[in-house]
């Protein structure tokens, strides 16, 4: 990998864990339907004018339906869950459990597609699940004041995120990346845009989430998902889901760096099991080859 390439991947997972942040910050001020609006709404202004220049807007009509509920399992929905999470659990929690997607991923590949599950993926899965105990032990209480239902969106978010990410291999092979990237964003803005209406703040958010909103919305999402088709385009996808992988180490930096959130002994062994999960259930990772029976008779 390319200097040029490793630092691109660097700052994409920088800027995708800083989105954790940015929604601990403005979910508070905004709401989350109100706040995820403003996110997807201006990222889809950004993302048409490039979208335009490089001649690609006929699929956002051609492909309206799949790019429909695309926009709405890996933008509206996700999105709004983990805004409202962000109301509860700290931003260094919610980027690793964002690491799951994959797992879920797979799990969703396996169940829908029927796509065989590898002794190493399974592994994984497994290995996930436990990452996730580890993580919430202690936590995921439903009662007056604990975080369950908090860690229940958060989950849900990254299942939504498994079931697009299967649908888009399914309906939209083929189709120009950043043609989706753009319609997803187009399409979950008009589908919140009456929510956000009807739950718009009374009150004039403070400034600081208005500097939050727009980080998120150009930064974290426009520029982000520029520069990650960037990266597929030049190391491949496999390579570029190493992101995955950095955004629990900056998600949960900025959390303590700027919020003064606490990095728990919980968060990090969590974290640790979850991406090992992850990096088996995604071949990023492989368990070792048991030898060769026959050769070693000789």
């Amino acid at each position: 990998m390319r200097a040029r390439d490793l630092t691109e991947l660097l700052i994409l997972a920088a800027l995708w864990g800083g989105s954790f942040l940015f929604m601990r910050v403005a979910a508070p001020e905004f709401g989350p339907a109100a706040l995820i609006e403003l996110r997807v709404g201006l990222a889809a202004l950004l993302l048409l004018p490039v979208l335009a220049w490089r001649g690609k807007l006929a699929p956002l009509w051609r492909k309206a339906g799949p790019l429909l509920f695309v926009g709405l399992t890996n933008s509206a929905l996700p999105f709004v869950l983990y805004a409202w999470a962000a109301l509860s659990v700290t931003a260094g929690f919610a980027s690793i459990v964002n690491a799951t997607s994959p797992l879920f991923a797979a799990l969703v590949a396996w169940v829908w597609l029927k796509d065989r599950l590898s002794a190493a993926a399974t592994v994984g899965l497994l290995l996930g699940l436990l990452g996730v105990v580890i993580l919430v032990w202690g936590k995921a209480s439903f009662q007056a004041g604990g975080s369950g239902w908090a860690v229940a969106a958060c989950l849900a978010a990254t299942l939504n995120y498994g079931i697009a990410a299967n649908f888009t291999k399914r309906y939209l092979s083929g189709v120009d990346p950043m043609a989706i990237a753009t319609g997803s964003q187009l399409y979950a803005a008009l589908v919140l845009a009456p929510f956000a209406v009807w739950l718009w703040p009374q009150a004039m958010p403070a400034r600081e989430a208005w500097i939050a909103v727009l980080l998120l919305a150009f930064a974290c999402t426009g520029v982000a998902y520029v520069m990650y088709f960037r990266l597929i385009a030049h190391i491949g996808p496999a390579r570029a889901i190493a992101v995955t992988f950095l955004i629990p180490v900056f998600g949960m930096l900025w959390g303590a760096m700027l919020l003064d959130e606490e990095i728990t002994s919980n968060m990090l062994a969590g974290c640790a099991v979850i991406l090992a999960g992850t990096g088996l259930a995604t071949g990023a990772i492989r368990l070792p080859r048991r030898p060769d029976v026959a050769r070693s008779r000789g």
